[in-house]
């Protein structure tokens, strides 16, 4: 469902997939060829949240802002769950099942945030960084390799998302 809130209204990109089941409202913007998947709910209620180009946003995530806008750039994939409350997201970024990232967090491009990791309040994730626990931390690095075969596999996402639109409505 895409609703209007305080005189706000989402502006979805034509190419990109909103599932009927989603709640996606107020000032909030989705770029191209992206995803919003069943129960998730993206709230653009206090400030405003961007989605950038071929990003996807898995079932029952929940985006939400207070004062200062959520930018989430291209090529970043929240997977189930996910609790997404920060600043940033860089391009290409891995947000984890269940993962949580809170209040000013911005998170480095194409780091990985493991699943049910806690990202604290204002935590500066670097680039390619490895983040795992509860609080979370950086462990590791994410290598180059497992950075290009994302993005390819997230092109190859997209092409299945068509081919289910295809095949029925959810």
């Amino acid at each position: 469902m895409i609703k209007s809130f305080n005189g706000k209204s989402p502006i979805v990109a034509s190419s990109a997939f909103v599932s009927r089941t989603a709640l996606v409202c107020g000032d909030v913007v989705i770029g191209e060829h992206s995803g919003v998947w069943p129960g998730a709910i993206i709230r653009g209620d206090y400030s405003r949240i961007s989605i950038g180009s071929r990003s996807y946003v898995e079932d029952g995530c929940i985006l939400h802002t207070g004062e200062v806008a959520l930018e989430i750039d291209d090529d970043v994939l929240m997977g189930h769950g996910a609790v997404v409350h920060c600043r940033k997201i860089s391009r290409g970024v891995l947000v984890a099942m269940n993962a949580t990232l809170l209040m000013d967090a911005e998170v480095g491009e194409y780091s990985t945030i493991a699943a049910g990791a806690v990202v604290t309040e204002g935590m500066m994730i670097p680039s390619y960084s490895l983040v795992t626990g509860v609080p979370a931390r950086v462990t590791g690095r994410v290598p180059e390799e497992e950075v290009q075969q994302r993005l390819k596999e997230y092109g190859d996402y997209m092409v299945r998302v068509m081919e289910m639109l295809k095949a029925g409505d959810f």
